[in-house]
């Protein structure tokens, strides 16, 4: 495991989200996904409220309600549609939000659990994807788990179209799985390339399917 020189840092403390009705909220959080509300604030002057939801192991969601806070824009705010594998390969964009935004959060699980919370978020009315599996292969997903496989996971949305992952740990990263951590970070200058990769990974992709 790595460890930081820099800082000493703990791990997650919370996370601040915006909601646009905070009664809805706290319904979805509590009865839906099974977290307390443990600590609640009005605001000062009149601006809003802000609510603390624990996730467990001293670590917290919190919600921000603003009296004069703006509708959710989506496709710039937050995605335009929950992740799904139609989604990742037909409308990619589909998934994208402006700088700045949150795109999703992810919930740790035991991903033996995976399966089984998936159908109790189902038998809760919430629509949910199918489970991915998430690998190293050009695709970078795959049927079932195999070593390649480094993470489960299943998306849902919140009422706010806040896009939420139960996310678990398949093994541990490593380049003996085909993980890597020499990628070239992308600049503004390399969106023509990655928009060429597109594009001939659809033309990939439609092959496949014509076959």
């Amino acid at each position: 495991m790595t460890k930081n020189t820099k800082f000493e840092l703990r791990g997650l403390n919370h996370v601040a989200l915006v909601c646009e009705d905070m009664a809805r909220t706290v319904d979805f959080y509590t009865n839906v996904l099974g977290m307390e509300l443990v600590k609640t604030i009005d605001l000062p002057g009149g601006t809003g409220q802000h609510f603390f939801f624990d996730m467990g192991k001293d670590q917290f969601l919190a919600f921000f309600w603003f009296t004069e806070g703006q509708d959710r824009q989506p496709g710039i705010s937050n995605p335009r549609r929950n992740f799904e594998p139609s989604v990742v390969f037909e409308d990619p964009d589909a998934l994208t939000s402006s700088h700045g935004s949150m795109n999703h959060f992810a919930f740790d699980i035991d991903a033996g659990q995976i399966d089984g919370y998936r159908r109790k978020l189902l038998d809760m009315g919430v629509q949910v994807s199918p489970v991915m599996h998430h690998d190293t292969s050009p695709t970078q997903m795959a049927e079932s788990v195999d070593d390649k496989v480094w993470v489960s996971s299943i998306y849902f949305a919140d009422p706010d179209g806040i896009v939420l992952e139960f996310a678990g740990w398949q093994r541990e990263l490593g380049a003996k799985h085909g993980d890597r951590s020499d990628h070239t970070p992308a600049t503004s200058a390399d969106k023509d390339k990655y928009r060429k990769m597109g594009e001939e990974f659809a033309k990939q992709m439609a092959g496949q399917a014509a076959e």
